[in-house]
């Protein structure tokens, strides 16, 4: 070197030797040559004393996820049960761990199973915060085309457990040897007789973790149940179990806890929201109750009578009837993104045979220009003053209209989408944070993006799905929120949207939920029908209004059981466990 200086290069142990091999072209074959390497590779990594997939994320984990997820690894040797309370990201600490088994070339085959809503959030989970691109999920275009070679065929899928279990997957999944398995909502395994705890017991797995918030559901039993997938023989026989901890005639009831608690510390973690010290300012929703004009309400009601017939014909596929769901969200969203699809469709030959209907509708959309909700957020906005506001929407269409809007009244923002590079998305977020006072966003900002410093979020439109909704809250009610946060929902009357608050909000308190709580609210209300589907049932089979308004009180009232079954559950949990289990 020119500069003089002599750097000294120290190798880890391991690493000279393959070097060395290198030069003295040891290596008949690539695959001897890929051989070695594995090896060498080992021995440059030690135990699990410290995570070495903490410098590769695109986020800071808290340090309690960091200890369960060390615990999960070093501890239960990659076989345990995950238990935090809820909201505190159980997602998190799985994540950490198969990160982990992955840069140490410890797995490659991969089987993570969720319930059906959550499938797409563990993708985009894995995706947003450990830059984990290569996971396929069993709904995923490629994956469905490959048949029944696709469970082999793709090293690391995300499935529904409910479709994984069916009979016509279960043999070929059960043959298959994973390096990892994971089980999100891991309580529907509590049944060591049903269909999904036999077939989850079935697979072929090194290491499994599973997930729950609460272990414990009805009975002490059902603990015994899911202990023994990850660790055959902890609890010893089920009349061993009963014998020696649950009390006679009282299922509920444990004996000989402290035992009990060493023997699931051996498989399991929990952290409770004291223990971590989590705590948020509080926040408070407003729902924004608008009239629509007279030009928009007959918009919406014939678009919606064109949807509701077409859906009950009963010739509608699957795409199809996906297709008509998104238009009657459209119509709820703006004027504008319905246009747009309404021209769509009436030029595709698919829809030849509607053509005149969607055509009419086009026209009637595109010559309205009043705008109800873009008139209610211009009020908003002037209320909020110099404040940062965050305005949620689901549809780039309306995202392009609202825009229009905010630069006609000489509003500066910063839009915010899933178009955006990379970088561009980088440069988003920092300019939001440090110039901007509104950021205007799709789902996009939904994902894995932390908005603390803004306190103020506007939901122009709502999803239909409770948990996307909880997840646009959770952008900014985090940790590290110094300020009460403001959610407005802006509802037009009798829309589908309305129907929906009034069952989250007025009847549910949906927003002085914890976060994680509705996911698991949904969980206790059903585990085959997304509530989406289930929303849309209601609204397709009652078209009188006193019919739709008796059907959205009944969901609603299937929630509200839902809810106290989950809090009983909690109760019973915090009884065996307490303030201070975390193993």
């Amino acid at each position: 070197m020119t500069n003089g200086l002599n750097p000294t290069i120290q190798l880890q142990p391991g690493a000279e030797a393959v070097l060395t091999a290198v030069a003295q072209q040891q290596f008949l074959t690539p695959q001897a040559y890929r051989l070695q390497l594995a090896a060498s590779h080992m021995l440059l990594i030690g135990g699990f004393d410290e995570l070495i997939c903490l410098n590769n994320l695109n986020f800071e984990p808290f340090p309690y996820q960091i200890k369960a997820a060390h615990a999960a690894l070093r501890r239960f040797r990659g076989r345990g049960m995950l238990c935090d309370e809820v909201g505190l990201g159980k997602t998190i600490e799985a994540g950490l761990v198969i990160k982990e088994y992955l840069m140490r070339q410890m797995a490659e085959r991969i089987l993570i199973l969720t319930p059906p809503g959550l499938v797409q959030q563990w993708r985009e989970e894995l995706v947003q915060k450990f830059g984990l691109h290569d996971f396929v999920t069993n709904s995923d275009e490629p994956f469905r085309a490959a048949g029944d070679a696709a469970w082999s065929q793709f090293p690391r899928v995300i499935a529904s457990i409910a479709a994984a279990r069916l009979t016509s997957n279960r043999d070929i999944i059960t043959s298959l040897n994973y390096d990892l398995v994971v089980v999100d909502e891991a309580h529907h395994l509590k049944n060591r007789s049903s269909v999904t705890w036999k077939f989850v017991n079935d697979l072929q797995k090194r290491f499994i973790l599973m997930l729950t918030a609460t272990p414990i559901e009805n009975r002490l039993e059902e603990l015994y149940n899911l202990i023994t997938i990850l660790k055959p023989g902890q609890l010893k026989t089920p009349q061993e179990f009963r014998r020696q901890f649950v009390v006679r005639g009282d299922p509920h009831s444990p004996k000989n806890r402290g035992l009990l608690r060493e023997l699931m510390a051996d498989v399991m973690i929990r952290h409770s929201r004291g223990q971590v010290n989590v705590k948020l300012p509080p926040r408070r929703a407003h729902t924004v109750r608008l009239a629509l004009s007279p030009s928009e309400q007959r918009l919406y009601q014939n678009v919606s009578q064109f949807v509701r017939r077409t859906l009950l014909e009963g010739r509608d596929s699957g795409a199809r009837r996906l297709t008509l769901t998104v238009l009657q969200r459209e119509i709820g969203s703006s004027v504008t993104a319905v246009a747009h699809t309404l021209h769509k469709l009436a030029s595709q030959p698919a829809w030849k045979g509607y053509k005149s209907q969607l055509l009419k509708l086009a026209t009637e959309a595109d010559a309205i220009t009043d705008w109800a909700k873009a008139d209610a957020l211009l009020k908003i906005l002037q209320t909020a003053g110099q404040a940062r506001v965050l305005i949620f929407t689901h549809f780039q269409a309306t995202l392009d209209a609202v825009a229009e809007r905010l630069t006609a009244a000489n509003i500066d923002f910063i839009p915010y989408h899933g178009g955006l590079t990379i970088a561009q998305k980088d440069e988003a977020i920092r300019r939001f944070e440090t110039e901007g006072r509104v950021l205007l966003s799709t789902e996009a900002a939904g994902e894995g993006r932390n908005l603390q410093f803004c306190h103020i979020m506007v939901n122009f439109d709502l999803p239909w799905n409770p948990q996307r909704i909880e997840q646009r809250v959770g952008r900014i009610h985090r940790v590290g929120q110094k300020k009460q946060v403001e959610i407005f929902n802006l509802s037009a009357e009798g829309t589908v949207e309305d129907y929906l608050l009034q069952i989250l909000d007025r009847k549910l308190n949906m927003f002085e939920l914890v976060i994680g709580e509705m996911e698991m609210i949904l969980g206790y209300l059903t585990q085959e029908q997304d509530f989406e589907e289930m929303l849309l049932e209601v609204w397709l089979h009652r078209a009188d209004e006193t019919a739709l308004e008796a059907g959205v009180n009944e969901l609603g009232d299937r929630l509200l059981t839902a809810r106290e079954t989950m809090r009983r559950i909690q109760t019973f949990d915090d009884t065996l466990f307490g303030e201070d289990f975390t193993a």
